[in-house]
Order: C-alpha cells, then structure tokens, then sequence
C-alpha cells in the first residue's frame, strides 16, 4: 500500500511538472532560413543547430515580417505589428504599444518567473522596457543592435561595442567583459541555474548577432576564411559563434536535469541577408521583401514526450506563438486579452503534423513609410497569402500592379499567373483593402515625436557623468 501511494504521487507529480515545463526561445537577428546547415548551406556548419532540427518539430513555411522589430512585436502579443503600433524599426515606430498585454506577462501571471538576455527592441523608454512589461530578470541592450544610434528614443549605450558591451542588467548599466552573443547565452544560463526549481521559467534569448555591423570574434571569423567573401566569413562566423551557444545551453540543460521539461524554441526574426548569396534555400527576396526570401523563417519547437520531431508543412506564423507557449505552459489565456490574439495554437500541428487546419489569408508588409504617409504606402511592399496563393506588391510604386504566385506548383516565385486567376486576385485584393482599414487604429506611433537625448545614453551618463561629452560652447 506504501508502495503504491508512493508510485501514485510521483505520477501526479511528473504529470504536475510536464503540465508547466520550462521555457527557452532563442531568437536570432537577421539570420535567414538558410544560414543553418541542416537546411542546405553548402558553406556554414551549424552542427548544434542540426541536432536540435533533427529533434523538433520544424516548421518549414513559417511566416515572420520582413524586418526585426515587427516580428518580435507580433511574437509579443500574438497579433500583427501594426496594431501594436510597430510600423518601423526606429523613429519612435518601433515602440510597442503599452495597451498591448505580451508574453511575460501571461506566462508571470500563470506561475512563470521571465527573464530576458540580448534585445529588446520594442521601446527604449521606461515605459517600454521590458522589465516594465512582465520580465522579472532583464539584461539587454538598447536601439535594434549593439552601438546604434538614431534620433530620438532608439539609441543603445554610447560607444557600444559588440566586444565588452555596458548592457542595462536590472535597472542599471555592467560593463560586460566578452563578445555579446557569450555574454547573453552565459547569463541566461546562471540566470536558469538560480531560478530552475523554483518556479516554471520562461527564458529570452536573443542575440543582436550575426546583424551588421559584423563585428566578429577573430578565431570565429577564421572558420570561414577563404570559404566565402569577406563579410560572407564574418557573418558565417557569427552564425557559427550562436551556434556553439547553443551546444552549450542544451548541455547546460541536459547536466542540470533539465532538458526533459523544458520546451526549447528556436526562431529567426526576418529574411536573410548576408549569406544570401551563398545560400537561400531556392527563394526570391531577402530582408525587407515581402517575398518568400523576406518572410520564411525558421521555426523548431522541442519537448521531449510531447512534440513529435519531424516537418510540418501547414501554413503557421509568428502570431501564433503567443497560443502555443501559453497552452503548452497550461497558462490560460485570459477573456480580456483574447481579442487581441489572432494567432492559433500549434500544438495540434506540434503532436500530429497532419491534423485538420484550417485555411487562413495572412499579410505581410514592410512599413518604413515616411512619416505621415501610411496612407500612401498602403499597396507598396505588401502581400496576402494562404497556403496556396500568394498575392504581391513587392514594389514602393503605389500603381505598380498586384502578383499573383501559386506557391504549390512554383515556391521560388518565379511565374505571375495574376492573368490566368483574375478571380483569385480580386479575392485576396479585397482582403487585403478590408485589413488594411482594420489595423489604421493601431497606428499609434506615426506622429510622435522622440525625446532630445536617447533614453539609453541619459540613463549612461547619469550612471557615469564623468563620460558625458562636455557641452558645446
């Protein structure tokens, strides 16, 4: 009887910690689809990434947007950027709305203790933060990349390098020792260590590697020498810098008993860019198109026990990671909060490739208007697809006509068949002009103006005056 009262609590146990595991999502800036080995690159290794994609399941069309900002806004909130106000990636229009409820939020209300490592990019001012919107542990930089700088509120910490970077670590500035991608890997890493045990943790990390400028530890750069054009070897090393990063958090996880409740993701935030030319997985576009090249990213989800590793071919999004973390994490998503999500759980998709789902139209488009002139910019660089169809104005002429790609029969987007399928065109045209309308009272952010001084660089000089420049007489 002893025996079996004991089996019966560590069952309920098991079934207590698989019911809330663990999570880790890796998001990597500006990597493509095909900077990684096990989708074909004929030049970069990416041994670490190979095993964790034989272990996942993987997503093989996963839409993203074609820039940064946007696609960790709609992973934030489960809803399309431009409703969140995220229309840019600076000028204040990368700022995502404080009326939206995000991810850390949801998961810190359900149990989770949050902590994010590397970037943000979703408003550099305090409102903004994200320590001010459901991370408990934060440790980033500011702006979209370590050391930029534009005008008004997007700006990182004066000076930054990628090499020994001052990083906003809960509410005040380290001068880090190491290259970043180390720094942010190493850190969320101790962070797990202190935290795991606890409470179920939900963990960010993401890299501003391998975006440019590619600054690149040496005898990473030196893997690629030779192999590729110089910044192609940089970039590669980068790449492969991340790489390792990742061997060694699924060792971490594995020596710590984690690794069996822990759902790791792993992400790419927008189209390729550098290893382009080496490599694009035979698709059209890069970063900032609204061609496959631009908005395929990579997508591999593990969980040992339960999700089956292999590919999935269905249609699926960034919008719809928000549900999925949330049901995997048995955090319910909340009556108010479920309006603003558009996005679908995966977890259907994540147990059986094969089962039902449904047929969705899903848009895509560049923003980076001038300011004041989204209604201008409402046809340029825009698309709607479906699992089939693609319609597309990849141009910024406003009377260029629509494209119309059967994604089937040509995913390399190579035949316009818009005149054999006038029908379908009015279709997804019509679709695109009803989105449109509904997503204008989202554009929060196209008229404000930024403060005088980045937030970051205020924050610095408060911290370390005697490196303020002196005024200008």
């Amino acid at each position: 009887m002893v025996v079996s009262c004991l089996l019966v609590a560590i069952s309920l146990a098991v079934a207590e910690v698989s019911a809330h595991p663990n999570i880790v999502v890796i998001l990597t800036d500006d990597q493509g689809y095909g900077d990684i080995g096990a989708h074909g690159n004929p030049v970069l290794k990416t041994p670490h990434l190979d095993r964790l994609h034989r272990q996942s399941a993987r997503f093989t069309d996963f839409l993203i947007s074609p820039t940064c900002a946007p696609t960790r806004s709609a992973l934030m909130t489960g809803r399309h950027e431009f409703r969140n106000g995220v229309t840019h990636t600076i000028f204040e229009r990368e700022r995502l709305t404080p009326g939206a409820t995000i991810l850390p939020q949801l998961l810190r209300g359900g149990g989770y203790t949050t902590g994010i490592f590397g970037k943000w990019h979703l408003g550099d001012e305090e409102a903004y933060l994200p320590g001010m919107r459901g991370f408990d542990s934060v440790c980033i930089h500011g702006a979209g990349g370590i050391g930029q700088t534009f005008p008004g509120s997007c700006g990182d910490a004066p000076g930054n390098q990628y090499t020994d970077p001052a990083l906003w670590c809960d509410g005040a500035f380290v001068k880090e020792k190491g290259y970043c991608t180390d720094i942010f890997f190493r850190r969320a890493m101790d962070w797990i260590d202190k935290t795991a045990g606890k409470k179920p943790f939900f963990c960010w990390i993401a890299p501003n590697a391998p975006h440019a400028p590619l600054q690149v530890r040496p005898e990473d750069e030196a893997r690629y020498a030779g192999k590729a054009s110089a910044g192609q070897a940089r970039f590669f090393g980068m790449v492969a810098n991340i790489d390792d990063n990742i061997g060694r958090l699924t060792t971490f996880l594995a020596e710590k008993g984690l690794d069996q409740n822990t759902l790791v993701v792993f992400l790419t935030d927008n189209g390729g860019t550098e290893g382009v030319p080496v490599f694009n997985a035979g698709m059209r576009g890069a970063k900032g198109s609204v061609w496959r090249g631009g908005t395929r990213g990579c997508s591999f989800w593990r969980l040992p026990g339960v999700i089956k590793p292999g590919d999935v071919t269905r249609l699926a999004a960034h919008v719809d990671v928000l549900p999925t973390l949330l049901e995997l994490a048995g955090v319910p998503c909340p009556a108010p909060v479920k309006p603003q999500v558009e996005g679908r759980s995966l977890l259907p998709l994540l147990q059986d490739p094969q089962a039902a789902w449904e047929e969705r139209m899903l848009v895509s488009h560049l923003g980076r208007w001038p300011k004041g002139q989204a209604e201008a910019y409402a046809r340029r660089v825009t698309a709607v697809r479906g699992s089939r169809w693609k319609l597309i104005q990849p141009l910024m002429d406003r009377d260029a006509p629509w494209q119309l790609y059967d994604l089937v029969a040509d995913p390399a987007e190579k035949s316009d068949v818009a005149n054999e399928y006038p029908d379908r065109v009015r279709e997804l045209s019509a679709h695109h002009s009803s989105w449109w309308e509904s997503i204008r009272p989202g554009l929060v952010n196209e008229n404000v103006t930024g403060p005088a001084v980045n937030p970051f660089k205020e924050r610095y000089w408060q911290q370390f005056p005697l490196e303020k420049p002196a005024a200008k007489p």
